[in-house]
């Protein structure tokens, strides 16, 4: 069962009788039963593990060059991992970086790109000149593109505390796009619990949600990173 406003998609229950469970008692839904979709176009949205992931539905939020150049990094690292980029994003970033100042010979292309077919190429040719295409993170560990899931879960903490993403719908891109491929790591899981999909309807309203997802969000955002797991873990380069 799912509720779509627009990119804001969010699952409610695993079923009809799940959610029902959840809407008449209030009691959470089956948080570790996995949702079978026959239809392969929602499970492309929502599934737990997928190969792929819907396009984060954000509003650039940079106010300086270097977080221009960091905000044209996160959407490579986006298009890295496999996620959808659209190419009005990439345009968007465009104006952006200029205005800010940002130097690369390709950015006003970019900017003042009229031909969305030309978008990707463009965008590349801007990292390449400002040195980022050389900066991705490998995929060398154990977790497909494991520092570059974190460097993503970072920059969309940033954005649900900025306002730059909602904040119900930054937790749920954080437990799908990052948790979840992660192999749930316990240091995510207080910021993971408050997506709407793990809780009962009326479990916090909806201000109280929210605020609680940008608090949890800016105390993870406070303290190291990546966030210390509550076991020995292998530690992992630091990210750019």
């Amino acid at each position: 069962m799912l509720s779509a406003h627009q990119t804001d998609i969010v699952e409610y229950g695993h079923d009809l009788v799940d959610w029902l469970r959840i809407t008449v008692t209030g009691t959470p839904g089956r948080r570790d039963a996995r949702p079978v979709f026959t239809v392969p176009f929602w499970w492309y949205f929502v599934a737990v593990d997928p190969e792929g992931a819907f396009t984060t539905p954000h509003d650039p939020t940079a106010t300086t060059a270097a977080e221009a150049v960091e905000y044209l990094r996160m959407l490579a690292l986006e298009r890295l991992v496999g996620r959808q980029v659209d190419d009005e994003q990439l345009i968007v970033a465009g104006p952006v970086a200029d205005a800010l100042g940002v130097d690369a010979p390709s950015l006003p292309l970019l900017a003042g790109l009229t031909d969305h077919g030309s978008a990707v190429g463009l965008f590349e040719q801007v990292l390449a000149e400002l040195g980022l295409a050389d900066s991705l993170p490998a995929d060398d560990t154990g977790l497909p593109y494991e520092r570059a899931r974190w460097e993503l879960v970072r920059w969309w903490l940033r954005l649900i505390v900025d306002g730059g993403l909602r904040a119900p719908t930054g937790a749920g891109v954080v437990a799908h796009g990052g948790w979840a491929l992660l192999d749930r790591p316990e240091s995510l899981r207080p910021l993971v619990d408050l997506s709407p999909e793990r809780l009962s309807p009326d479990a916090l309203d909806r201000t109280d949600l929210a605020r609680a997802i940008v608090s949890e969000a800016g105390r993870l955002l406070a303290g190291p990173w990546p966030p210390p797991a509550a076991g020995p873990q292998a530690p992992l380069a630091p990210c750019s």
